[in-house]
C-alpha cells in the first residue's frame, strides 16, 4: 500500500508539473510586443509590426527561435534573420503555401529531399538572368524561387 501511495504522489507531481508547464507557455505566447525582453525584440524585430496579431503557437514558434538564437553558430543567426525578413514581407496567402511546401517537403523520402536540394544549389548557382529565363518559362515551378 506504502509503494500505491508513493507511486501515486510521483504521478501527481508529475501532472501538475507538466499543468504548470503549459500554462507558463500559453502565458508566454500571449506576451504583447512590449512585453518582450529586449534580447527577444532584437531577434524578432522583422515581426514587431504583426507581433500583436500573431496565433498563440506562432508566438510560441517564434519565442522558441528567440530563446535558441543566441546558441547558433553566426552563420545560422544570419539564416534566422533573413528567413524572418522574408516570412515578414509575405502576404498571408503566401505564408500558407510556403507552410504547405514545407509539410510537403517534410513528407518525401530522403532520397528525394536529397535529390531536390541538389536540384536547388545547381539552380542557385545560376545567373540571375538564366533564373528569370527558367521563372518565365514555368512559373508554377519557380513562384518562390527568389524568396531564399
Amino acid at each position: 500500500m506504502v509503494r500505491f501511495q508513493t507511486r501515486l504522489k510521483l504521478v501527481v507531481v508529475f501532472l501538475l508539473a507538466l499543468l504548470y508547464a503549459g500554462t507558463a507557455l500559453a502565458n508566454e505566447a500571449s506576451l504583447t510586443w512590449a512585453q518582450l525582453n529586449e534580447a527577444q525584440r532584437q531577434v524578432l524585430n522583422p515581426l514587431a509590426a504583426e507581433w500583436n496579431t500573431l496565433r498563440p503557437w506562432q508566438r510560441e514558434k517564434m519565442l522558441d527561435i528567440a530563446r535558441d538564437y543566441p546558441k547558433m553558430a553566426p552563420s545560422k543567426q544570419e539564416l534566422v534573420q533573413k528567413r524572418l525578413a522574408n516570412w515578414s514581407r509575405m502576404t498571408p496567402y503566401e505564408r500558407d503555401n510556403a507552410r504547405k511546401n514545407h509539410q510537403e517537403f517534410q513528407s518525401l523520402a530522403a532520397d528525394k529531399k536529397s535529390e531536390l536540394r541538389k536540384k536547388w544549389m545547381e539552380y542557385q548557382k545560376l545567373l540571375e538572368s538564366e533564373r528569370a529565363r527558367l521563372r518565365a518559362e514555368s512559373p508554377d515551378t519557380y513562384t518562390d524561387a527568389d524568396l531564399n
